[in-house]
């Protein structure tokens, strides 16, 4: 859904999806949205009010766009306070039954105000709008979100992992067997092609990857992703977290953004005269995005908890560098093996997670990439090894802090221009309220007071 009106869909179309969905029996829909803090929200309408919903769309307030994760009001300069309405709109074309709560279905939700006209500050739109932008520049953006989590046992605050065993271990895997079956079978039946599934390095993580898609496709799969893996593991009795940190001191979950950019030629990444077969427009692509990893820190991983997370040594991509395979790296070049290069070579942004808001995360990295393209800018010399243990390594570290991420975001230029001056002020005003509100708090604090929202 891409237009700057509320659409018109006919009436049989409608219809007909409502039926599909009846003889799957559904009888509720969520509409879900994902606001600033990256925190999911919903409303939800009986299947009988699909058709009105998808027509008019249902009520939800504004206000929401300047929440902070632990749902405190804040005001920014254009948006909060009580005043005014907003329209959710779901997006029928990809609606799924939810395999893993029988009786629902889910819908991605689009934001319009009362007049009919879109949001300014509509996330899923301006993850749209920058892909239509890549499309004016002759680029076909491919994208997908790499999933960590943690499953856990319920009926305590504190962590407790239910999957004991080494880091990638088959003991892991023998514990997990039932509940991943399940789950890859769940994401299939709701559209979803899963490429890898496997236990992590830290206690009780595992880690999931499905195939590429459009931009706008590849945040409402992470939400789905996400929303399906929370839902499952409490069927099976256990709790999930997709929380950067649960113990302060250990290995954190990461949400990993896999990019690339293709034109009529093919892959930018691979087949050209540059280093590892970039291609000179791939070198600015990637080059644009390196620019700006300072501002997209606020945007992929800005809440105090992700900086728990974001410690050195511990392959969470905190360097503004680049390298091939070079998992230190915040920008990771992967290039596939021999022969799989013109569709396997992709990109990888290592240091988010999943306090974000995966419509701005992709939006805002393509925005960045095409900036790049636009000024021809060239990549420095990539980096081997690890920055942390090299005394000549003259790496900059990306923001340490959640008061040093919103104010190379509110210093962005490109991302600024991107955004528009509403949803750049209200992302800057959440994550400066977020970084106020935990700034005397310890690391077990903050890591307790996030550790079950995402």
């Amino acid at each position: 859904m891409s237009g700057d009106r509320i659409p018109a869909p006919e009436p049989a179309w409608l219809a007909a999806a409502s039926a599909r969905l009846r003889a799957r029996g559904v009888e509720l829909v969520e509409l879900s949205f994902v606001d600033n803090a990256g925190i999911v929200r919903v409303k939800t309408v009986p299947l009988t009010r699909l058709s009105d919903a998808a027509r008019h769309g249902i009520g939800a307030s504004p206000c929401f766009e300047t929440f902070t994760f632990d749902d405190v009001m804040l005001r920014g300069t254009h948006l909060g306070g009580p005043d005014g309405d907003l329209r959710l709109v779901p997006d029928v074309s990809r609606i799924a039954p939810l395999a893993a709560m029988p009786g629902w279905a889910w819908a991605p939700a689009d934001k319009f105000v009362q007049d009919g006209s879109r949001f300014v500050a509509c996330q899923r739109a301006f993850a749209a709008a920058q892909a239509r932008a890549a499309a004016v520049a002759g680029l076909r953006i491919s994208a997908a979100f790499e999933h960590e989590w943690v499953l856990a046992e319920v009926g305590t605050e504190r962590f407790a992992p239910v999957i004991p065993g080494p880091g990638y271990g088959q003991l892991r895997l023998e514990g997990l067997a039932d509940h991943g079956r399940d789950l890859v079978a769940a994401l299939g039946e709701q559209g979803l092609e899963v490429v890898q599934f496997h236990p992590e390095y830290a206690a009780g993580q595992v880690e999931l990857s499905v195939a590429p898609s459009d931009p706008v496709g590849a945040a409402d799969d992470a939400v789905l992703v996400r929303h399906t893996a929370r839902a499952l593991a409490r069927r099976h009795g256990w709790r999930a977290s997709f929380a950067p940190c649960l113990v302060p001191g250990g290995p954190g979950s990461g949400g990993h953004l896999h990019i690339s950019a293709h034109d009529e030629r093919g892959n930018l990444l691979a087949g050209g005269p540059g280093r590892h077969g970039l291609r000179a427009e791939g070198e600015a692509f990637l080059a644009g995005i390196l620019r700006e990893l300072p501002a997209l820190v606020a945007i992929g991983a800005g809440n105090p908890a992700s900086f728990l997370r974001l410690g050195p040594s511990r392959w969470a991509g905190i360097w503004q560098v680049w390298g091939r395979e070079t998992r230190e790296a915040a920008l990771r070049l992967i290039t596939g093996t021999a022969g799989t290069e013109p569709w396997a070579a992709n990109a990888e942004v290592k240091c988010f997670d999943a306090t974000s808001n995966p419509y701005l995360v992709v939006g805002a990295v393509v925005a960045a990439g095409l900036a790049g393209v636009g000024e021809s800018l060239r990549l420095p010399e990539e980096i081997t090894g690890d920055p942390a243990l090299d005394p000549d390594s003259s790496a900059a570290r990306l923001p340490a802090s959640a008061d040093e991420a919103a104010e190379a975001l509110a210093g962005s230029r490109v991302l600024a221009e991107a955004l528009g001056p509403e949803l750049h002020d209200a992302i800057c005003t959440v994550r400066r309220g977020e970084a106020e509100r935990c700034r005397e708090a310890t690391a077990e604090e903050v890591a307790a007071a996030t550790r079950w929202i995402w």
